[in-house]
């Protein structure tokens, strides 16, 4: 029988999804070179989005290690050393939670939110096409690869 945990994992998962692909959508509609208020609102609409969705896959990262009784990673690089311990097989342990596509479109989507944060007022949107497929990547191919995980930790789940 599967950990009853795995639903908040999932729900963080499925919000993390919706995320990325409503911060696409925003991309692509565009507006960023308006002067005014609507330009500030579709970057600050993009900006938010993306680090919404970078924030619940790490909490859903986070959950399944639990789930594992694995520590999570703590320190100042604590959420790149969380992608990359989830992109790592732990030998005798656990299998990648995820593969190396998806690590490494987690990973801009990390640095990503690490640049928002800290560079509200430099923020400059023709710089974030490697973030937007990153998030496409993560929004079409983050589900399989958590259920993937689960079934192989929890064939019976």
């Amino acid at each position: 029988m599967s950990d009853a945990r795995w639903f908040e994992v999932e729900a963080d998962i499925a919000a993390a999804i919706s995320h990325f692909e409503k911060s696409v959508a925003l991309y692509d509609k565009g507006g960023f070179d308006d002067p005014g208020i609507n330009g500030y609102q579709a970057e600050m609409a993009l900006m938010h989005a993306l680090q919404s969705a970078h924030t619940s896959l790490e909490a859903g990262l986070v959950r399944i290690m639990e789930i594992l009784g694995e520590e999570r990673p703590v320190g100042e690089s604590w959420h790149s050393d969380l992608i990359r311990r989830a992109g790592s097989t732990l030998p005798g342990k656990r299998p990648a939670i995820l593969g190396p596509a998806i690590t490494r479109a987690a990973n801009e989507t990390r640095r990503f939110r690490h640049r928002a944060t800290h560079n509200y007022d430099s923020f400059e949107v023709q710089e974030t096409s490697g973030t937007i497929e990153a998030a496409k990547a993560l929004a079409h191919g983050l589900a399989a690869e958590i259920a993937a995980f689960k079934a192989a930790i929890d064939p019976g789940g």
